[in-house]
């Protein structure tokens, strides 16, 4: 083992992590006094709406917090400040409870200095909170509304009083719509569409912003259809950009929708929320003083330049500037940001990796490096491995449901278990711990039973043979699953980039004979693995846990053979 790639390797690993968790890789947060997007002056917003349940059961304390931002757009100088009531309406549908309420939406429009008619960017989040939630073990709760939807509602009123600095270089409008009633079934916002549909005719963007949580990255987790424009302009303007364009895909089989779900298909638009902890999420604990303000910053950096460049542009005085018929695919890594593809440029990199590598297997069975028939079964053995850490880790998500008295959702949403997030840390590493101690054991036993070979390296070769095989074939798994996937979702990202950075890395490391092309394959899968899982997991909770324990198992069967490469000696 060479010392120095191990210290090498130790602190690649540190580094990424920190990256991959956000330490590094995300704005700082701005103070009160500051002249660009500040989470404190957010949150002084927060604090008043938040300040009592303002749910459809508290008609009086959201007649206060409507008061409040009713007064709020018109000091910033709205051009109109509009109510629209909509009476006896019930809900929520197939849940514990029915309320009936009245619901209020706010629109205030701020228009160009300039008296052409022009289209609007609309700000959308909705200003009541949770209703009662019964809760495993406890009593019923209720939401402050806090984050969910007291980000939405500040960073929606910061953003549009920086745009108000520069109202001058307008060539757009926006509009500020706060929606009563979505935590409901979206009745507020149903309601608006279907009565006044006409509030919607100008507008070109829309932004909606969502809180899954109260810290954790500041995701763009959904866009309207047909987002290739929506996308560029995002992928030109947003700092510290946070998204994947398979959350899009996944979010579209999840029964989760938000007050975007009833335009998106009419208006182009972006989703954005965070996303941790699903136990602060429509419970008592979703309060002022469990806000982030590390995440309320991070909406505002990837919002903040992109309203200017959609308010101050030309090209988008067309209302259907941002329309099109295709979808992008893209994914970020932190530090490195948003790699957004068209389909068919994505198909291409697909099929050029498939064949590069290809081409590199084939070299090196030639080369007697690799045993195909040995590697095959290195590839179901891969795959057994896999499908184990799925059930495992479905079984300790049972198990932890069991316990604490939640609902178990097999692969779905389960709140209410104190702890979660510190058991399926414990439990990954407690797993991947195992996996490593297999493969090493694996590694000892070869060579002890070359131990009796008169060739001096034979234990070194038939150790190396096995690292080769195990990498080789773990290789072909991720390319046939990449294929399938891509061929079913048009989304591959989890299982394509392990490949891309091990068979580069490979590659490099042949043409140039420097191993250190293998650490920056092990820091590329490591970066995407943490950030990717981690965000996966707090989307969708330990129900899922399964489905993470085999993404993670994936990528860790790339990583010990590649690692194994970089230390050794020779």
């Amino acid at each position: 083992m060479n010392k120095f790639r191990l210290i090498a390797l130790i602190l690649v690993a540190v580094i990424t992590g920190c990256l991959a968790f956000g330490l590094l890789s995300r704005p700082s947060v701005e103070g009160a006094d500051s002249l660009d997007f500040s989470a404190e002056r957010v949150a002084e917003d927060i604090a008043i709406i938040s300040l009592q349940n303002h749910s459809v059961a508290h008609p009086e304390e959201r007649a206060r917090v409507r008061e409040y931002l009713t007064t709020r757009l018109m000091e910033m100088g709205a051009d109109t400040v509009k109510l629209f009531e909509h009476n006896g309406l019930t809900g929520p549908e197939n849940k514990h409870v029915t309320y009936t309420f009245d619901a209020t939406n706010i629109l205030a429009e701020f228009a160009p200095k300039h008296d052409v008619a022009t289209p609007s960017l609309m700000f959308i989040a909705h200003y009541d909170s949770r209703y009662s939630q019964p809760m495993p073990k406890q009593d019923t709760v209720w939401s402050y509304g806090a984050a969910d939807d007291g980000y939405g509602i500040g960073v929606a009123l910061e953003a549009t009083s920086l745009a108000l600095k520069y109202r001058d270089e307008w060539s757009q409008g926006i509009k500020i719509l706060f929606t009563d009633a979505e935590e409901v079934g979206m009745k507020g916002m149903k309601a608006l569409w279907t009565e006044h549909r006409e509030e919607f005719e100008d507008v070109g963007l829309v932004i909606n912003i969502e809180a899954r949580g109260p810290y954790g990255p500041a995701l763009l987790f959904e866009t309207s259809p047909g987002n290739e424009k929506l996308m560029e302009l995002y992928a030109a303007t947003a700092e510290y950009p946070c998204t994947y364009s398979l959350t899009t895909v996944v979010y579209g089989f999840m029964p989760n929708f938000t007050d975007f779900t009833i335009i998106k298909d009419s208006i182009p638009g972006f989703n954005f929320s965070t996303i941790a902890d699903i136990n602060h999420y429509h419970t008592d604990k979703d309060n002022f003083s469990n806000i982030n303000l590390g995440s309320i910053q991070h909406y505002g950096a990837q919002i903040t330049p992109l309203i200017k460049r959609y308010l101050t542009e030309e090209q988008y005085a067309d209302k259907t500037s941002l329309v099109s018929s295709d979808d992008s695919v893209n994914f970020t890594l932190p530090l490195l940001g948003l790699f957004n593809f068209s389909k068919s440029t994505y198909w291409v990199i697909n099929i050029t990796l498939c064949a590069l590598f290809i081409l590199l297997l084939i070299s090196e069975i030639l080369r007697g490096r690799v045993q195909w028939r040995k590697m095959l079964l290195k590839a179901l053995y891969a795959l057994l491995i896999a499908i184990c850490g799925l059930a495992l880790g479905e079984l300790i998500a049972y198990i932890s449901s069991a316990i604490a008295g939640a609902t178990f959702h097999p692969f779905g949403i389960v709140q209410g278990i104190a702890g979660d997030n510190a058991i399926m840390a414990t439990s990954m590493v407690v797993i991947i711990c195992a996996v490593v101690a297999l493969y090493l054991r694996k590694q000892r036993h070869i060579a002890r039973q070359s131990s009796g070979s008169v060739r001096a390296n034979a234990g070194a070769t038939a150790m190396m043979l096995n690292t080769n095989n195990t990498l080789y074939g773990v290789l072909v798994l991720l390319a046939l699953l990449s294929l399938l996937l891509l061929a079913a979702i048009g989304e591959n990202l989890m299982f394509l980039i392990p490949l891309t950075a091990a068979t580069l890395s490979l590659i490099l490391c042949r043409i140039t004979t420097l191993r250190e092309w293998h650490l920056v394959g092990i820091a590329l899968i490591v970066l995407h693995a943490l950030s990717f899982l981690y965000a996966l997991t707090m989307a969708l909770t330990i129900g899922a846990f399964g489905a993470v324990v085999m993404l993670a198992l994936l990528d860790l069967m790339v990583l010990i053979p590649l690692t194994e490469i970089y230390i050794r000696k020779a």
